[in-house]
């Protein structure tokens, strides 16, 4: 493996964007919740640590501590916010609660050079960062000096030279921080020696020595949704162990227009992979009548989805392993805090958990990625740039994109808007330039006049946002013409809706995932 760092997570809803910038240096990293840190140390054999933020207070007893191994260990060390603190009230200095909470938008003013400033921040310089804290350091350990204030944090970054330990008040991780991408690759690349070679190229050739060292000539069915991820992972595996594995298509009829069979046929014509299409859309549909609330859509689609697939895997006579596309964001949410792996069909969003009856091992070559690695690894695998490029598509399907009861007619008709939204948006070139848009079927009616009779139809919503990580995100600013245009197609060609209107909220940090 190339030479990796260790974040380890105190509880911050953005730690995984640390270790996006990290990987982004061409460094490999993980994160480890605070409570399992000691002993992942111990294996991983890190280059360096960072610790994260994280909400709770140091001068507070039975908060989250630094494991003395890892100042015991020499390596180079970097505090994020609650990160900076911990080093602080571990080494002799002070933190204490603070007259006035420092949270958003700030500039810091450059006090002195260090290694971890170098070449991107210079003495006398004032600086854009992002803050988000209630505490504050009033004293600092032996040997650190300050290189960094703020107005409200005149320890807004520290640093130990001789011993290569830096904090900082501020969130390098958020692109709030302009430079703050840059920041952390110093302390990557420069500070901790790494080489910086890590690539999605290594990763594919280690990925397929993992899978046939696991499953030797065991056999594996992999479950897939229609999405990226459950794609991407089962030509991994088709690669590493060719036909020991079967894919099970749960085709559950909430799916986007055509996309079942653009599954079918992708798998089937152009990798020859086999496959076994399950059409339970009618089951499914007939399972959630009368039912509008969210969570319960979820927990039907999710228990009936297992129900279906563990029907079909005991058909094909048993196997060893099952294969799911979990990401890495989907391993941090269920290690963090709580303790314990995810033996969730990721597929669906945890709406279900995996039999015991089953007793399946779990392959999951993508737990170590984020969502836009998963992409870049499925052009690395010869995926069509169309499919991979999707926009991402919920487990639940559009049955969370209908608030209310779920009909097979408001089914027909979100598909039909919806596809045309997204055909106005490859027309106009904008589909890439778009993290997620999708149409919704909202739970209102509007009355209308078209042409010269009046109508008492349906409302569309139209979505769309743009993002960098995935984690945080805006809407799309879409001018008054595309809107005109993509509104008056879906309201002359789509039998029930007579008005359209665009969303513009925005997503909150530390959400996962737009549905």
């Amino acid at each position: 493996m190339s030479d990796h760092i260790l974040i380890i997570d105190f509880g911050s809803q953005v730690t995984q964007l640390i270790a996006r910038r990290v990987r982004e240096a061409g460094v490999y990293c993980e994160i480890v919740p605070f409570q399992k840190a000691e002993e992942v140390f111990r294996d991983f054999a890190p280059r360096a640590v960072i610790l994260s933020g994280g909400p709770a207070s140091v001068h507070e007893a039975d908060t989250p501590r630094v494991p003395g191994i890892v100042f015991e260990s020499g390596l180079p060390l970097l505090g994020i916010c609650y990160g900076e603190q911990a080093i602080c009230g571990q080494l002799g200095g002070q933190v204490e609660p603070s007259g006035e909470r420092e949270f958003g938008r700030a500039f810091v003013d450059v006090k002195k050079d260090c290694a971890l400033f170098d070449g991107v921040w210079a003495p006398g310089e004032r600086h854009q960062v992002w803050m988000s804290h209630g505490d504050k350091i009033s004293a600092i350990p032996d040997g650190f000096d300050v290189v960094a204030t703020s107005d409200n944090a005149p320890f807004a970054a520290i640093a130990d030279e001789e011993r290569r330990i830096y904090g900082v008040q501020f969130h390098p991780e958020v692109m709030h921080t302009p430079d703050g991408a840059k920041l952390l690759a110093n302390f990557a690349r420069n500070i901790a020696g790494c080489s910086g070679d890590w690539t999605m190229a290594h990763f594919h050739t280690e990925a397929v020595a993992k899978i046939r060292a696991q499953v030797g000539k065991g056999k594996v069915i992999c479950g897939l949704s229609g999405g990226v991820d459950s794609a991407v992972a089962a030509v991994l595996i088709h690669e590493a162990i060719g036909d020991q594995l079967t894919c099970i298509f749960v085709d559950h009829g909430l799916m986007r227009l055509n996309e079942g069979d653009e599954v079918v046929s992708m798998f089937r014509g152009s990798y020859n992979i086999p496959l076994v299409h399950v059409e339970a859309g009618e089951r499914f549909i007939g399972a959630l009548e009368g039912v509008d609330d969210p969570e319960k859509k979820r927990k039907i689609i999710g228990g009936l989805f297992i129900d279906v697939f563990d029907e079909e895997a005991g058909k094909l006579g048993g196997a060893d392993f099952l294969a799911q596309g979990t990401l890495y964001p989907d391993v941090i949410e269920s290690v963090s805090f709580t303790g314990g792996p995810s033996v969730t069909i990721k597929s669906h969003h945890n709406v279900g958990g995996l039999p015991e009856r089953m007793n399946l091992k779990l392959v999951e070559p993508l737990r170590e990625l984020f969502k836009d690695e998963v992409r870049i690894l499925g052009q690395e695998l010869g995926l069509p740039d169309k499919f991979v490029g999707r926009h991402p598509f919920p487990g639940p399907g559009l049955a969370i994109r209908i608030p209310g009861a779920i009909t097979r007619d408001k089914l027909e008709t979100l598909r039909k808007a919806d596809a045309i939204y997204l055909d106005e948006i490859r027309k106009s070139g904008l589909y890439d330039a778009i993290w997620q848009a999708f149409a919704v079927l909202l739970p209102v009616r509007s009355v209308g006049v078209m042409g010269d009779a009046r109508t008492y139809e349906s409302v569309c919503a139209l979505r769309a946002v743009n993002s960098s990580d995935g984690m945080t995100a805006d809407y799309y600013g879409f001018d008054h013409e595309f809107l005109s245009r993509t509104a008056t197609r879906i309201i002359n060609e789509v039998k029930g809706i007579n008005r359209v209107v665009y969303d513009i909220t925005s997503k909150p940090p530390g959400t996962i995932e737009w549905e």
